[in-house]
């Protein structure tokens, strides 16, 4: 898969980055990137549509994976309370009724997001569907 990356060098340490996963970039990917990127000013953000690994039509915005890293992080301490962050920016696209069906989220500040890279550790994709609740349209083939 094609891959748009841009990147801006801003910080001494970190890299400030924002990632897409696929050049076909539609509406839904791009709102969720712009809250993210309006809301918390991150160091490094990374969204993925990952529908293409589920049982939805092609073209599909509906599950994702939001690999965020800010500094604006630092006052929630826990895994949990970031992801509150997240989904309260996106509640609008994450609502019952809204575009999005799962959103994985990892939610990082900047001194945890560099111990990661100093590992040589990155963050893999989701799994692949095994069906889901029958929900979604079926897949086109």
């Amino acid at each position: 898969m094609l891959s748009n990356k841009i990147r801006v060098c801003q910080q001494p340490l970190l890299l400030r980055t924002i990632m897409s996963s696929s050049v076909a970039r539609g509406p839904v990917g791009e709102a969720i990137e712009r809250k993210l990127t309006s809301t918390f000013s991150p160091v490094h953000l990374e969204v993925r549509n990952e529908s293409h690994m589920h049982n939805v039509p092609a073209g599909s915005e509906t599950h994702f994976k939001v690999i965020v890293v800010s500094e604006k992080f630092k006052d929630a301490r826990t895994p949990i309370a970031r992801h509150r962050l997240v989904n309260a920016t996106l509640k609008e696209e994450v609502a019952a009724d809204g575009p999005v069906h799962a959103l994985s989220i990892v939610a990082l500040i900047p001194e945890k997001w560099q111990e990661k890279i100093d590992k040589g550790e990155s963050v893999g994709p989701s799994p692949n569907c095994r069906g889901g609740d029958g929900s979604l349209p079926p897949k086109n083939k």
